[in-house]
């Protein structure tokens, strides 16, 4: 075998190694914040590019495995808000169900696949980012290490496969080595090249029932040159839940 072919074979065997070794990092960050239920309160500020500031509040609540899980999201304040929901059903094998109630109409409406990367509410958040990402849906490579907030992490190239309808045609992943923790997510878009479309940082880490859990989560929108801070109050892992709180009834019975 000549030194050119081994050259090769070494290459592919290397790069195949670099994807199971980025898909274990990804799957073993997501076993580290596993959790039979979860719930907190958020507040949220909307800072636009004329440095406008915009408050809101939402409560969260969530039930169920990574990739299987249902949530309910819905607004506290301001007034003309309150009620407002998003219910998402996860699925391991596609994209997420989403029903929004809009209690002024009293009327849910499902969200299609293709109104998924509107913003949600003012928020700098889109539908698409309030869903699970369940690892089978993406194929990974680690690009190389790179320190967040002066950690270490892993980086992570991650793409959609064709079952999964998604606005990013790529995303990058910061883990952090010493906890798994995401510590950024960058999504891009090939429109044209590598643009970014989306920056989502995660910070203020403190452990809760033994899990690492960031409490500030800031979304910056390139496109628009804005950004939401999440902030994340009361939080409960391991909560009573039940499956019949995560309904469509349950979406409207819970604006009364």
């Amino acid at each position: 075998m000549s030194k050119f072919l081994v050259a090769g074979f070494w290459l592919l065997v290397n790069a195949a190694v670099s994807a199971q070794d980025a898909r274990q990092i990804v799957t073993e960050s997501q076993n580290r914040s596993r959790a039979k239920s979860e719930r907190y309160e958020g507040t949220l500020e909307m800072v636009g590019s004329s440095n406008k500031v915009n408050l809101k509040r939402w409560t969260y609540q969530r039930i169920g495995s990574f990739g299987e899980s249902k949530s309910i999201l819905r607004f506290t304040a301001p007034t003309e808000l309150k009620g407002l929901a998003l219910l998402i059903v996860n699925h391991p094998d596609r994209s997420s169900d989403q029903w929004m109630w809009t209690p002024a109409i009293e009327r849910e409406r499902r969200i299609a696949l293709q109104d998924r990367s509107t913003r949600f509410f003012g928020t700098d958040f889109s539908f698409e980012d309030l869903e699970e990402r369940d690892i089978a849906l993406f194929d990974y490579k680690i690009l190389g290490e790179e320190a967040i907030d002066n950690a270490p992490c892993w980086k992570i190239e991650s793409k959609p496969k064709e079952s999964k309808s998604s606005q990013y045609t790529s995303s990058v992943l910061w883990i952090r080595k010493d906890n798994f923790v995401t510590a950024q997510v960058e999504n891009l878009s090939n429109s044209p090249g590598a643009k970014l479309v989306r920056r989502i940082h995660y910070s203020d880490l403190e452990k809760v029932d033994n899990i690492w859990t960031p409490r500030t989560v800031e979304v910056f929108d390139a496109a628009r040159n804005s950004h939401t801070l999440l902030k994340i109050e009361k939080l409960q892992y391991n909560a009573p839940m039940r499956d019949e709180d995560f309904t469509l009834e349950a979406l409207r019975r819970g604006s009364s």
